[in-house]
């Protein structure tokens, strides 16, 4: 008498695998070719497919670009449109496709990158399903939003994540510095509505801080120029502070980007079950136990 073994359970998603993966890898089969491709950057075929999406959204932005000059528009409109329907419905396949081969399709759908992927279509949509919405609000200022396309981008340069940790690290700081920008230019401000007055264009406290910040941040106001010697040399002055003022904030959020980009961690992909978050140091993946390949770090 033979006995059978039992047939292996179906692989079922670790605690770990979900917090590393919050949308969900699949386990196998198309969903996860097309998982790999679609959010994991590590393979040909998915630096390819960045490449070319990275591609498609700088050619929608232009396109939207030249839909907004009227000499383009009457030359080139049938040329235009049949540019944005075909973006438009690349985008479509594409958002589908992001739905299709995660486990949780409504947890990517509410967030961020979900919703910038919904507003990269859904104005062009809108403006043919409800031809009655220009009641409201004009039609060509809905299609607009098609500009946030290029928020896409954020989803595929990794510097931009190193980026908005080092803003967020230095928040404190930088607030600080803002709160000091403030209250210089309402004292400095009131100061040149007391020296120069009304009868000059500062006819208010508001609009002469107005004119300090625009003279702070070297933009200047153009219509308001004081015309007495005392002001003109606080508004010298404002202007030799201006150029200080801009770069400490550089110089802070400068620093700490250089900090956190030499000790962040690289992490690796296991190449058979496709896991992530291995350090450097290790040899095998702690999945599936497939030994690693060498670790290299990126090029700055």
């Amino acid at each position: 008498m033979t006995s059978t073994a039992p047939a292996p359970a179906s692989p079922t998603p670790s605690r770990t695998d979900e917090l590393l993966t919050p949308l969900g890898r699949p386990q196998a089969g198309w969903r996860l070719r097309l998982y790999t491709i679609i959010f994991e950057a590590d393979t040909r075929a998915g630096r390819l497919f960045d490449l070319g999406l990275i591609g498609l959204i700088l050619l929608s932005i232009g396109v939207v670009m030249a839909d907004s000059m009227a000499s383009l528009r009457s030359e080139h409109g049938v040329l235009l449109s049949v540019l944005e329907w075909t973006l438009t419905g690349l985008f479509s396949a594409e958002y589908l496709a992001r739905l299709l081969c995660v486990r949780h399709p409504w947890r990517y759908a509410r967030s961020f990158y979900g919703v910038i992927d919904l507003l990269a279509v859904l104005p062009t949509y809108l403006a043919v399903l409800v031809p009655g919405l220009h009641a409201l609000i004009d039609v060509r200022v809905l299609r607009l939003l098609r500009i946030f396309r290029i928020l896409k981008l954020g989803a595929y340069v990794a510097e931009y994540g190193a980026l908005g940790t080092a803003l967020w690290a230095t928040r404190r700081k930088i607030l600080i510095f803002l709160t000091f920008v403030l209250m210089m230019v309402v004292v400095l401000g009131t100061l040149m509505y007391v020296v120069e007055g009304p009868a000059n264009g500062f006819t208010s406290i508001p609009v002469s801080v107005y004119w300090a910040i625009t003279t702070v941040t070297t933009v200047g106001f153009g219509d308001i120029t004081p015309k007495t010697d005392l002001g003109r040399l606080i508004s010298s002055a404002m202007m030799l502070l201006g150029w200080g003022t801009l770069a400490v904030p550089t110089g802070i959020v400068s620093a700490e980007f250089a900090a956190r980009r030499g000790q962040e961690p690289t992490t690796r992909h296991c190449p058979e079950c496709l896991s992530e978050g291995h350090l450097p140091s290790a040899r095998y993946c702690r999945d599936c136990g497939a030994r690693l390949p060498p670790w290299q770090r990126d090029p700055a």
